[in-house]
């Protein structure tokens, strides 16, 4: 996941840039209006998630947002700003902001708002992961152009790491994306990861263990 981090305070730019890498991230961050206005003005920018100043140099964090929206409603943009005013806040999500954070704020979250807008993007993204597919608004899964059909948890487990696919997944993040925050054991994770491995297991779609992060899903 490609993440675009406008930001003109060094120290805060560092801090978020390395807690982002740790959630798995690549992180570009840019200290100017202008250079993001530059970037995010061209339809195929590439950036998954974008973390935004209000107050920057060159062109404001506003006219960046502005200038996004009118070619791309659906990249998640999250305000992060010390400007507290209501009529900033009102005017960054009239203009198409996915959600606001004024500094100071902890990191954890920061990390859990992030999670929650590309959940919501997710929820509408297709996925694929070489031959597995799923298509989330007929809540359809796909293995080598076949139908895979899978039980209610099974599917929110697999939709969970094929949006994180080639990354490793803990069990924590599994649970909380997974399961909704409902109560599930390490040993009942283990068991659904297992089921998951018999239905991929002709297909070149790998699910394995990374010892000491958790499982990842991946393909040639």
């Amino acid at each position: 996941m490609k993440l675009l981090l406008v930001e003109d305070d060094p120290l805060l730019a560092e801090t978020l840039s390395d807690a982002m890498h740790l959630e798995q991230f690549t992180v570009t961050t840019l200290d100017d209006g202008d250079q993001a206005l530059a970037l995010l003005s061209q339809p195929g920018h590439g950036t998954d998630l974008v973390l935004l100043d209000l107050n920057l140099p060159g062109a404001s964090g506003l006219e960046v947002l502005a200038a996004l929206r009118r070619h791309d409603s659906d990249t998640p943009v999250l305000i992060i700003t010390a400007r507290g005013a209501i009529e900033d806040r009102v005017r960054g999500l009239d203009l198409g902001a996915d959600d606001y954070l004024a500094k100071p704020f902890v990191l954890d979250e920061l990390e859990a708002r992030v999670r929650a807008l590309l959940r919501r993007r997710g929820r509408h993204q297709a996925l694929r992961v070489g031959g597995l597919s799923f298509d989330p608004e007929a809540q359809r899964f796909s293995l080598d152009d076949e139908v895979l059909a899978l039980p209610p948890r099974e599917q929110r487990l697999l939709a969970c790491l094929m949006r994180h696919a080639g990354a490793p997944v803990d069990k924590a993040r599994l649970a909380e994306d997974a399961f909704a925050g409902e109560a599930m054991g390490d040993n009942a994770i283990e068991v659904y990861i297992h089921r998951l491995r018999q239905r991929l297991k002709d297909s070149d779609v790998n699910l394995r263990t990374v010892r000491g992060l958790g499982y990842l899903l991946e393909a040639p």
